[in-house]
């Protein structure tokens, strides 16, 4: 049994792996950039299992590989592989589903509390020498007080420069009640927050609860949510669902969160949107194009926008999950067992 493999992994959960054959490993898995096509198709000749992260399993590729199995794919959704290709060849697909959902979640929150509390832009100014004091000033505490911790009062002192607003108490639109979305509802309800929920898959029966409702319209979420956070999968439907009459239905206090995917946005409205001030402020960590560009208005021009590099699944745990998932599933398929991870043509 031979497996070609160039995907990111954990090493000690790889390791029933070896056991199953010989793993090479290459591109990707060896810390080198993605694979051409054409050297893709040669080195995976006579393969019978591909596992890759980011690597493009084309027709190609596929059509090449005589001994060809099984190809699996640690992502949430195997964009990369030729999905009519290998079902022609009836070849199975494994996927990594929910694998980085709550390191996705968690990021979300922290989008959320870092726009809301507008803390990146507090450590930005201390880090550049703002707001700071003269290493040998000291300040004196008059007779009968308790010392005051209050750095200033002045009208451009921290304290009202970066004044923000809390979580709780607030309404969390949520577009998109899956994996991700369930996982950023339960997180920011422990923050006190109550959950509007929008997600045509989801019915009032399987969602509603004290502190959580389904609304009927993407309008409805959009009007009442001080805060919006979409988890949505790219599809005619939901590309470019934030609108820019969407858009433009939003509290003036509310925020927009997207570490899902740019292209449910209309972000040239979102743009006009956060210059004007017509909404509070937002956080991405997702964008129209990727990487974004060096003169992107999110860098140069707005104040009231944090921004991360699409970094929301991003952690060794990520690798641990979709490690243990691969080597289970490939377990299975080699006893002819169902398989749980198998992509749906």
């Amino acid at each position: 049994m031979k497996i070609f493999f160039t995907a990111e992994y954990n090493e000690e959960e790889l390791k029933p792996l070896y056991e199953v054959g010989e793993v090479i490993k290459d591109g990707w898995a060896l810390g080198l950039p993605k694979m051409p096509e054409e050297e893709l198709a040669e080195k995976t000749r006579d393969a019978d299992m591909i596992i890759t992260s980011y690597d493009d399993i084309t027709r190609k590729v596929i059509e090449n590989a005589e001994h060809l199995k099984l190809i699996a794919c640690t992502r949430a959704t195997p964009v990369n592989v030729d999905m009519a290709a290998a079902k022609e060849r009836g070849i199975p697909v494994l996927y990594t589903p929910g694998r980085n959902s709550d390191s996705t979640a968690e990021m979300t929150i922290g989008l959320m509390l870092s726009a809301a509390r507008k803390i990146p832009m507090a450590y930005k100014a201390l880090k550049g020498g703002e707001y700071t004091g003269d290493p040998s000033s000291r300040k004196e505490t008059k007779e009968g007080l308790k010392a005051d911790v209050i750095w200033d009062m002045k009208a451009d002192a921290p304290y009202m420069v970066f004044k923000g607003t809390q979580l709780k108490g607030k309404t969390l639109g949520i577009l998109g009640y899956g994996s991700i979305g369930r996982r950023v509802g339960r997180i920011a309800r422990a923050f006190g927050m109550q959950l509007l929920i929008f997600d045509p898959f989801v019915g009032e029966v399987d969602v509603e609860e004290i502190g959580i409702k389904k609304a009927h319209s993407v309008e409805e979420l959009m009007k009442e949510s001080d805060f919006i956070t979409c988890h949505m999968k790219v599809t005619p439907e939901t590309t470019g669902i934030i609108s820019r009459e969407r858009i433009a239905l939003m509290k003036p206090t509310a925020y927009f969160i997207n570490a899902s995917r740019g292209a449910i946005l209309d972000e040239e409205a979102l743009i006009e949107a956060l210059k004007e001030k017509r909404i509070a402020g937002a956080a991405f960590d997702v964008y129209e194009s990727e990487p974004i560009a060096r003169d992107h208005p999110y860098r140069t021009e707005l104040d009231n926008v944090v921004v991360t590099p699409h970094i929301a699944g991003a952690t060794d745990d990520v690798l641990v999950n979709h490690t243990k998932q691969i080597v289970s599933d490939i377990k299975r398929f080699l006893k002819g067992e169902h398989l749980l991870y198998q992509y749906r043509y």
